[in-house]
């Protein structure tokens, strides 16, 4: 299956690309839990089981799974002059401007992580001042730095792999992130769509060059026609202008007409997909707090440009127009205030669907996985007392690469 086909959020998913927790956790810190958008600490030997059970999950419903790392290590052990070039670029987006450091990190990277699938993690993990042995005396920056100080701070939010890289049809964005700390993450991305011998060829809607902020987790599939992407904490409007021009461009792209989402601007919906997420062909989880009037733009190609015409209607009217049929919207919690604020918080609503009316849950949201139940869903459950703490669900977790059509 080289290339992509994602044109839903439903049929069979085939092939999707996860990352496995590593190292990059070990580097969080209270001080740093902030700057790179966590709550708390996951304990890594938890979360690695708890992922390396979602992955088997996936598998044994017949998905083969496919991790971000070694994609990335593929393409530098077929074509190893990148190696450098990856890596000058790599040090270069971690920060590094004086040369004086660039040579040391570089030198210490190349020299001590010969493999190329350890120079990935390596990088992911993040590089601190202890491991580099310089001489003090030489610098008034190392003097005064803490001996504990991340020279390359670590990449922790990778295994959300929805966010960095999204797939629309049969094309990609390569997205540009919200926050400085997860904007490096895209970088893999430029690599494998660039020189990976199975995606090279596949069409780029957005690049992460742009100087606009969009994430994979704004951008829903609604069927190959129609795709729905949110204005949000973390897209915005100019970016989902961009993008609707490079989509219509494209004359082998089916889709015809984008939704954008105005959705409130708050950490609880932080993603549209954290609002809503498809889950069989006439059902949707949603987050409870959306019930309320909507405003939504239809986003359609004329000439040479788009057209954007604004509409309002609760989810329900906006959802029924376009899936073509009616729908059912089952609250995270059934509503229950309490339950509900719960429940969401630990993503309730943010499923990964395998197959309509087959999903993906974290065991922990039972009232929600309870109500999935009662409504003909199955809902495949897989712990999630680590990996949760990342505030992030399946659908945060994995990138389809392969839907059936």
């Amino acid at each position: 299956m080289a290339g992509v086909n994602v044109k839903s959020e439903i049929k069979p998913l085939k092939k999707v690309l996860l990352h496995r927790p590593g190292k990059e956790l070990l580097n969080l810190t209270p001080n740093t839990l902030e700057e790179l958008l966590f709550d708390d600490i996951p304990f890594l030997k938890v979360a690695q089981a708890e992922h390396d059970a979602f992955a088997q999950a996936l598998r044994d419903n017949g998905v083969e799974v496919v991790y971000l790392e070694n994609l990335m290590a593929e393409v530098l052990d077929a074509n190893p002059a990148l190696r450098e070039q990856f890596l000058k670029q790599f040090i270069e987006e971690a920060g590094i401007r004086t040369e004086r450091y660039q040579k040391i990190l570089f030198d210490y990277l190349n020299d001590n992580y010969k493999t190329n699938i350890d120079l990935v993690l390596k990088c992911m993990e993040g590089v601190n001042l202890t491991e580099l042995h310089t001489d003090k005396s030489n610098s008034l920056v190392d003097l005064v730095s803490e001996s504990s100080k991340m020279v390359i701070a670590p990449m922790p939010n990778l295994y959300f792999t929805r966010d960095p890289f999204a797939m629309i049809g049969n094309g990609v964005s390569i997205n540009r992130m919200y926050a400085v700390t997860r904007n490096r993450e895209t970088i893999f991305a430029e690599y494998i769509f660039t020189h990976h011998s199975d995606f090279k060829d596949v069409p780029q809607y957005y690049s992460r060059y742009s100087a606009f902020h969009i994430e994979g987790g704004d951008i829903l599939n609604i069927n190959e026609h129609t795709l729905a992407i949110g204005i949000s904490q973390r897209t915005e409007p100019d970016a989902i202008d961009e993008i609707a021009h490079n989509i219509f461009k494209d004359e082998t792209s089916p889709v015809d007409t984008i939704l954008a989402f105005n959705i409130p601007n708050n950490r609880a919906m932080m993603h549209l997909d954290t609002v809503f997420t498809q889950i069989d062909v006439d059902k949707f989880t949603i987050h409870p707090g959306i019930m309320g009037p909507l405003t939504v733009f239809e986003i359609t190609p004329e000439g040479e440009g788009i057209k954007v015409k604004e509409t309002s209607g609760t989810l329900e009217e906006v959802l029924e127009k376009y899936v073509g049929m009616p729908v059912t919207l089952i609250p995270c919690a059934g509503g229950d205030r309490i339950a509900a604020e719960r429940e969401q918080w630990n993503d309730g609503s943010n499923t990964l669907c395998i197959a309509p009316g087959r999903v993906v849950v974290y065991e922990r949201n039972d009232v929600t996985n309870a109500l999935l139940r009662k409504n003909n869903i199955d809902a495949i459950e897989i712990p999630s007392a680590e990996l949760s703490r990342g505030r992030g669900g399946p659908r945060c977790m994995s990138m389809p690469i392969w839907r059936e059509d």
